[in-house]
């Protein structure tokens, strides 16, 4: 199995399958920093760069939190707007990265533009994470959500999934590569608009995953061991900030999770992931129910973080 160290984590097309366990097990060990509230100093000689070109909560956070946890440093932006980036330079993404790695170890990257961290990639001499790009791939996201599959069900292999949302967005595509590595039958439900394209379906043949589609919901949930939800009301993900303007279109009921359809429908020992935010495909009152595990998975967010930049740091193997 290959070093972690210096490694960029670009997509999850470059894992083999062993890989994901090496990770699965990093983050095991470092779990109880995050859960006890702890700090460490596996990585206090090192700092974090964080440049975020478009919105986040979840990502630019859990990353930060995981590397004060680890005990280094984080400095960046998280409005590109607010750099030579975003103004009237409109500084490169060459000059940019060239620059950050004077500044840190180690740069998180989540861009409008699909491919930007693997272009920093190019330029960087210190590790790029790929916290999301354009419609491209989001895998820590992933890995944080294979991760939760692990802890909660002690494998991966031979459980069923379904896959609810615009099969467009960048976790979707992170999924279905992730998925490749092991025995997950899934299905896929999106609108007609929002479907698995051509290509994408050209190239999910070529990795032999063992997917199908369905119209609506209810027609595979039933069989669903894990059920991962994201929104079908969607910004674009191609602008550096997508605002609402106005009221947006709620919904429709072949894509939503209802407490209903859970009770009626579903496994009763199915686990319901999003990465959020949510619009109101899942509904408050799912929230406490025995399916949901999303508040879970963004525990498991940190804990995927520390296990990454460890691994990536060289701080451990």
């Amino acid at each position: 199995m290959r070093s972690f160290a210096g490694r960029d984590i670009l997509s999850l097309k470059d894992f083999e399958r062993q890989e994901f366990f090496r990770v699965f097990e990093i983050a095991e060990d470092l779990e109880h920093f995050a859960r006890d509230r702890q700090n460490t100093d596996l990585l206090k000689e090192k700092t974090l760069v964080t440049a975020f070109y478009q919105p986040s909560t979840r990502t630019r956070l859990a990353h930060e939190a995981a590397m004060i946890r680890l005990g280094g440093q984080v400095t960046g932006f998280a409005d590109a707007k607010m750099t030579r980036a975003g103004d009237f330079y409109q500084e490169s993404i060459k000059d940019t990265v060239k620059m950050l790695e004077f500044y840190g170890d180690v740069i998180v990257m989540r861009h409008f533009q699909q491919g930007a961290p693997h272009e920093a990639a190019k330029w960087a001499s210190i590790p790029i994470i790929n916290g999301g790009d354009g419609w491209g791939e989001h895998p820590t996201q992933i890995l944080t959500d294979l991760y939760t599959v692990w802890k909660e069900k002690g494998t991966i292999d031979g459980l069923k999934w379904l896959a609810v949302g615009d099969m467009r967005m960048r976790t979707m595509h992170s999924l279905a590569y992730g998925l490749t590595q092991f025995d997950c039958p899934i299905t896929f439900v999106a609108p007609p608009d929002m479907s698995l394209t051509k290509e994408f379906k050209d190239e999910l043949k070529q990795y032999s995953l063992n997917y199908k589609e369905a119209e609506h919901v209810e027609q595979a949930i039933a069989e669903a061991d894990v059920i991962l939800v994201e929104p079908v009301v969607q910004p674009d993900y191609t602008k550096s900030r997508d605002e609402r303007s106005g009221d947006v279109n709620l919904t429709p009921a072949n894509y939503k999770i209802t407490r209903e359809l859970l009770s009626t429908k579903a496994k009763s020992d199915a686990i319901l992931l999003h990465s959020l935010p949510r619009m109101d495909e899942i509904p408050p009152d799912v929230d406490i129910t025995r399916w949901s595990r999303y508040w879970q998975e963004a525990f498991n967010g940190v804990v995927m973080r520390m296990a990454l930049l460890a691994l990536v740091l060289g701080a451990t193997e």
